[in-house]
């Protein structure tokens, strides 16, 4: 007990102050969104959805939900994929049998059709003033077969392309050389020299200018054929692997089943399973019979067109020059003065055609192919004969019977050479026709299978899920 505080006598009493308790300790103020958040705050979107995720993970129903929707979008992709390659190649597969090889087809014809117009213009010249209607026929028809394929190129033809600019070329010059021609055959009727010069003119344009612009147009449309068949034949890697994949994961999810519930089959995932072989299968065996047609096409087909064009383009330059041998009469000479540069010219397409001649007899694989190569290789031996016969003639100073010798009737050098260029084009012919139906064969491996695969997948989807809720039915 506190003693009362000592107060003097007579003095008045003191009353002690009440001392105030210590004020308990202040808390922090409570922050705006703590003083509004109630017990229950949501969560964000990104919080829930991990957390969902995560009780269908830890939940059987739940893995099943995604094992169904990750088979069923497995399938489904393969499935697009499968479609997207496969009508990629069948697109270059109808490119190589409907565009590139006509292309590079008209391209070589446009060539020797240019090239035969100026044999037949030299042949008609070396005639006369009366210049055979054969001769001039064949020399219209090689002028109108160029510009008719030319337009035709055109028109198929990227106007930005390397092709494009030798058809301008070509279109350009074409006229300007038949004016050339007109001019040599006006003088020539007349009987004046001019006409031999204009017909050398008229050479040198084509040699120079329109035969080797013909050439890198015949190239640019034969590079896009070989880009095309190596696009149709391209194997698609990228199918092949998701196939396999998917195969690989509808495995591992019966495998899972089974080791669960000791159930064998569920028939939903091997439907599935099913319709992913058969589109796998599908794809490997239609992808190999394609590249086999295509392959057939080339070795027995493009190749050997090549060759065989080779051959006929050299043998229209021998024939060529051999009439212009005739028109200069030595008026021209090769570079170093020394001989005689159309006979020089001759005798170099003549080993042309030779060396064209051996390649071509060995590509071919069929008698049809190869009786024809060997009926020009015979007769471009006779017609070399006959030619060593012609030049001995006019180095003699026989000029006429030198030109009966090259432009006379059946024992003459124009005779062997009309054997070998009608032997030659019948080869081509055959090749052509085996071309087209080896690369048929290639592109018909591959119809359907587009749509097919696509069909396919979406029946194997709807089995995977199917299968799958057969499962989740059993916890409901």
């Amino acid at each position: 007990m506190t003693p009362a505080p000592y107060t003097a006598p007579g003095a008045a009493p003191v009353h002690s102050a009440a001392v105030p308790a210590p004020a308990p300790a202040s808390s922090p103020s409570p922050s705006p969104d703590a003083a509004t958040a109630g017990p229950h705050t949501p969560r964000g979107a990104w919080a829930e959805a991990r957390a969902r995720l995560r009780t269908a993970l830890t939940t059987e129903p739940g893995r099943l939900r995604v094992i169904g929707a990750v088979l069923a979008a497995l399938v489904v992709a393969f499935g697009a994929v499968t479609a997207l390659e496969v009508a990629d190649r069948s697109a270059a597969a109808d490119d190589v049998v409907g565009r590139s090889q006509p292309l590079s087809a008209d391209a070589a014809h446009v060539y020797r059709s240019l090239a035969d117009a100026d044999t037949a213009a030299a042949s008609g010249f070396l005639a006369g003033a009366q210049e055979p209607a054969g001769v001039r026929e064949r020399y219209e028809e090689d002028i109108a077969t160029a510009a008719r394929l030319l337009v035709k190129a055109a028109a198929t033809t990227d106007g930005s392309s390397a092709s494009a600019r030798e058809i301008a070329t070509l279109n350009e010059q074409l006229p300007q050389y038949t004016g050339l021609i007109e001019r040599a055959r006006a003088a020539n009727r007349q009987g004046l020299p001019l006409g031999g010069a204009y017909l050398r003119y008229a050479n040198q344009r084509m040699t120079k200018e329109m035969l080797p612009a013909a050439q890198r147009l015949y190239e640019a449309e034969t590079a896009r054929l070989a880009q095309d068949d190596e696009d149709a034949r391209a194997w698609p890697v990228l199918s092949l692997g998701a196939g396999v994949l998917v195969l690989g994961v509808l495995a591992w999810a019966q495998r899972r089943e089974y080791r669960r519930t000791n159930r064998v089959l569920n028939r939903g995932l091997l439907a599935a399973t099913a319709a992913t072989t058969v589109v796998l299968l599908w794809l490997a065996a239609g992808h190999t019979l394609a590249r086999t047609g295509l392959d057939d096409a080339r070795a027995h087909g493009q190749d050997s067109l090549k060759v065989l064009n080779e051959a006929r383009i050299s043998s229209l330059k021998a024939r060529a020059n051999e009439n212009l041998t005739l028109v200069a009469r030595g008026a021209v000479l090769t570079d170093d003065g020394k001989s005689d540069k159309y006979e020089t010219d001759h005798v170099a397409a003549m080993a042309a055609l030779d060396s064209a001649l051996d390649r071509a007899r060995r590509l071919a694989d069929d008698k049809a192919g190869g009786d024809p190569v060997a009926d020009a290789r015979r007769w471009q031996g006779e017609w070399r004969e006959r030619h060593t016969g012609a030049r001995q003639t006019d180095d003699a100073g026989d000029y006429e019977g030198a030109l009966a010798k090259v432009l006379g009737g059946e024992d003459s050098t124009g005779a062997a050479f009309d054997q070998v260029d009608a032997a030659l084009r019948k080869a081509l012919d055959h090749e052509q026709a085996e071309f087209t139906q080896a690369a048929d064969r290639g592109r018909a491996a591959l119809t359907g299978l587009a749509a097919g695969a696509a069909a396919l997948a979406f029946l194997g989807a709807v089995g995977a899920v199917l299968g799958i809720n057969r499962r989740l039915s059993e916890y409901r």
